[in-house]
């Protein structure tokens, strides 16, 4: 749209400039403008962001700009975001307001982490022990005994890693999160975006005054640092997937294909949008560009609150701008409070963000927490001003890493407790006592109750969205198609063919080329095990962010993963048949009992995926299961042979079940051999068939419930 030229507003107010003191840091009246909220903009009912300039501080002009639709004003804004003094307007379908609130949160880790540290201190204390009388400075062994006495309360207690902290932020908020290494900053970020376990840390997380519940995940998004995404998934598909799945009702009058077409183009990902998220393996996108899809998908989520954990690491200084950019673009025009934890980022950056949280390591402690453009102020007050020249976050962590030159951590600690944390706790008892709309409230787009689930959209849409990833991923890696399908057949055709007319031979070579044939199909299954963890991780970081259930994830995988290895297997029974020229009837039976054991291992397996840690413990769980149901199958350990104290693993062997159908019907056409060879085996024909069916049957359901139950409630994303 044209931009009209610059006309002065009749009544538009000059804008103060702040005058913090020491005492009014976090007072909002002491606050600049831009860190409450836009101005008004009488000359232009579509106007949507006012650009503040020098003179416009003074009071003496203010241009606006007009873009007509809000929807197509707020993808301007992102696209071509505006500079740090401009002042955004909200748009009429911003998201439902969300102030986060936190008092005295606190975290530590047990006891029993550090009797690794002990064991190396002690080495130290042995060590100072055998230097000879004298070699060591008396300070130095003062402060080694000191170091060692400080290690031993440490195992006692555990180790502090965040003092009580406390704070508020409001809607529409860019909040900076900065510190050295180890101060907490990520703790702190995952204690408020709800990705600690309640049990492991102390302390209260308000939203709109309220505790948080349940829906709680409907309403934030994070952006962590890993960028958890699978390879052969295009750049578009990655974002579209997160728009589609977290829809909020308040900006359900956009289309989602509109709004990724405006985050491809706000991250600078247009270019590569039909290109592969890649990995090690596969050819892709570059670091950085992975970096910006992860942002975007965070972004696409339409959330109140947006938390973000480094999301400019790998970045350049340009494509940081322009992403933090994008992220004032979002808290000012959706109304979102947006809570990045970054390093060091130069100053038009820094300058960006409305609100600074300062933390120093060893305990982590807050040191500063105010307006991004008082911080400055506080640094001189205290004595410390910014030298010129120097960017001013990197002269703040300069001062508040401890063991440096200029460490002036316990000193902005002690300041901070005497100047900010009254006020700050002041702010915080205020806030506790205003209560906000409901998460509930929020969610709702009209005045008619509903009963809000945990997920933005229904089970047939997340099943919908989560074919559609699968198949495409499938189809686009060779991988997996060839390991299912093409491994399978090439086995059924090398022992196949050493088995080459076994069906014309002597029974018992028979029975031995029907115990080959089960054992490949209960080995097939454990190729399967490092692709099921490695999907059961993407999974678990993205059910974390509410985007779809557990369940979903399970019939999805059911539906596509297992007429994969179905069918391999099926080849691979076809192929050993017919080289063997087993009769009719009794290919027939083999092709039955096979179907029934892929199923029951494949649900073992399944089972085994979701309960283990990780593919080495997955590894570990199935040997033992699949070691003792191929011994114990009536064949190489026979129930007559096997003591009695074992014979219960019959009965929940499916080879044992297996071998005694099939055995049973070989037998039945040898005549007198038949007879010798259930004898010596101690196979009987009086076992009904069903009773095994019954009992594979009722394996499988019972494999499946218990896979549901540790996708649900075990190997969550620990942070």
């Amino acid at each position: 749209s044209p931009v009209p030229d610059a006309s002065p507003v009749p009544d538009a107010s000059p804008v103060p400039d702040a005058s913090p003191t020491g005492s009014t840091l976090l007072r909002p009246e002491a606050r600049h403008p831009s860190t409450i909220g836009p101005l008004p903009s009488k000359g232009c009912p579509n106007g949507n962001f006012q650009e503040r300039t020098p003179e416009t501080d003074s009071g003496t002009a203010v241009s606006d700009i007009t873009l007509g639709e809000d929807s197509v004003a707020t993808g301007h804004l992102m696209v071509n975001p505006p500079g740090r003094h401009a002042v955004i307007r909200k748009s009429a379908y911003a998201l439902p307001a969300a102030s986060l609130t936190f008092k005295d949160l606190t975290f530590s880790l047990p006891a029993c982490r550090y009797s690794t540290r002990m064991e190396s201190q002690a080495q130290l204390e042995q060590t100072t022990q055998e230097e000879p009388h004298g070699c060591l400075e008396e300070g130095v062994q003062r402060e080694t005994a000191e170091t060692v006495e400080k290690t031993r309360s440490e195992k006692k207690v555990g180790k502090m890693i965040l003092e009580p902290c406390s704070g508020h932020f409001e809607a529409g908020e860019l909040v900076a999160m900065m510190g050295p290494s180890g101060c907490g900053k990520t703790t702190l970020l995952d204690m408020l975006a709800a990705k600690k376990p309640d049990s492991k840390y102390s302390g209260q997380v308000l939203v709109n005054g309220r505790p948080r519940d349940r829906l709680f995940r409907r309403i934030a998004a994070y952006v962590g640092q890993e960028d958890m995404m699978p390879a052969h998934w295009t750049v578009r598909e990655a974002i579209k997937f997160n728009a589609t799945l977290k829809r909020q009702p308040k900006r359900s009058h956009e289309g989602v294909d509109g709004w990724i077409e405006v985050l491809l183009e706000t991250f600078a990902l247009a270019p590569v949008a039909e290109t592969y998220i890649g990995s090690p393996e596969v050819r892709g996108i570059s670091g950085g560009q992975r970096r910006r899809v992860t942002l975007a998908r965070g972004v696409a989520a339409h959330a109140s609150l947006l938390f973000c954990d480094e999301p400019t690491s790998g970045l350049s200084a340009t494509d940081a701008e322009l992403c933090v950019k994008a992220l004032r673009t979002v808290a000012k025009r959706l109304g979102a409070m947006c809570l990045v934890v970054i390093h060091q980022p130069r100053h038009e950056v820094a300058m960006l963000f409305d609100q600074l949280v300062l933390l120093t390591s060893s305990p982590g402690r807050m040191v500063y927490s105010g307006p991004m453009e008082q911080a400055q102020q506080y640094w001189r007050e205290r004595g410390f001003p910014v030298p010129a020249n120097i960017n001013p976050t990197d002269y703040y962590l300069d001062l508040l890493t401890p063991g440096t030159q200029l460490d002036q951590s316990e000193a902005f600690v002690q300041a901070f407790k005497e100047v900010q944390k009254p006020i700050l706790d002041e702010r915080v008892d205020q806030a506790q006592r205003i209560l906000g709309a409901t998460v509930s409230a929020m969610l709702a787009s009209d005045d008619v109750p509903r009963t809000y689930g945990p997920h933005a959209v229904s089970f047939w849409t997340q099943l919908g969205a989560l074919l559609r990833r699968k198949i495409r991923i499938t189809l686009r890696n060779p991988m997996a198609l060839g390991l299912p399908l093409f491994i399978p057949m090439v086995q059924g055709f090398i022992v196949g063919y050493m088995f080459e007319g076994i069906g014309e031979k002597e029974l018992l070579r028979q029975v031995m080329f029907v115990f080959c044939l089960l054992t490949m199909l209960c080995l097939a299954g454990t190729m399967s095990l490092i692709v099921l963890i490695t999907d059961r991780t993407l999974m678990k970081y993205e059910t974390s962010e509410a985007l779809y259930s557990e369940g979903a994830w399970s019939v999805c995988s059911f539906l596509v993963d297992v007429p994969l290895g179905l069918l391999g297997a099926l080849l691979n029974v076809v192929v050993m048949v017919a080289f063997a020229r087993l009769e009719n009837a009794l290919f027939l039976m083999v092709m039955k009992w096979s179907l029934l054991l892929f199923f029951v291992y494949d649900s073992l397996f399944a089972f085994i995926g979701a309960v283990a840690a990780d593919t080495r413990q997955a590894q570990v769980i199935a040997t033992p299961f699949v070691s003792i149901f191929m011994l114990f199958n009536g064949f190489v350990v026979s129930m007559k042979d096997a003591p009695v104290t074992l014979h219960w693993i019959f009965h929940i062997s499916p080879n044992a079940y297996a071998m005694q159908a099939i055995v049973v019907q070989m037998a039945k056409g040898a005549g007198w051999q038949g007879e010798m060879l259930l004898k010596q085996f101690g196979y009987s024909e009086d076992i009904d068939e069903m009773r095994g069916v019954e009992a594979l049957v009722g394996m499988i359901i019972l494999l499946r419930v218990g896979q549901q139950w540790g996708l649900r409630y075990l190997n969550h994303v620990q942070r």
